[in-house]
């Protein structure tokens, strides 16, 4: 299940995309538009920001903006920042230790296949294809 961390921060990368390259966003404005907390989303940009998803700039002016084209940002790629693991099993997660009954486990095609999917429809749409 995507937390709300990750779908907030989905809402974010959109509204940035739809501001435009060239534009620093006071998060302030962010924070209004997608009625996300000031406290919850400067967590999220932080994230984001350490990520090298996005800029940052401070002061009168400052805000956070994208460094690459929306087109070069996919939703899987996103996510991963605030979710660590796209992964449907705990067996499949990043850097889990193996699974003793992996040679037996009957469900374990199922949830390989699976995770396959989520990551490749994730990674197959961009910021581009959501802020339209």
């Amino acid at each position: 299940m995507i937390s709300t961390r990750g779908r907030y921060a989905l809402r974010v990368m959109i509204d940035l995309a739809e501001q435009g390259a060239d534009i620093y966003t006071p998060l302030k404005e962010v924070a209004e538009r997608q009625r996300i907390s000031r406290k919850y989303i400067e967590a999220i940009m932080t994230s984001l920001s350490k990520a090298g998803l996005v800029d940052a700039a401070h002061g009168k002016g400052g805000g956070y903006r994208l460094n690459r084209k929306p087109s070069e940002y996919t939703i899987g790629e996103i996510l991963r920042v605030t979710e660590k693991d796209l992964a449907p099993v705990a067996c499949l997660e990043h850097g889990a230790a193996p699974c003793e009954y992996a040679g037996d486990c009957k469900t374990l095609p199922v949830w390989d296949k699976l995770n396959v999917m989520i990551n490749d429809y994730l990674d197959g749409v961009t910021l581009e294809n959501l802020a339209g």
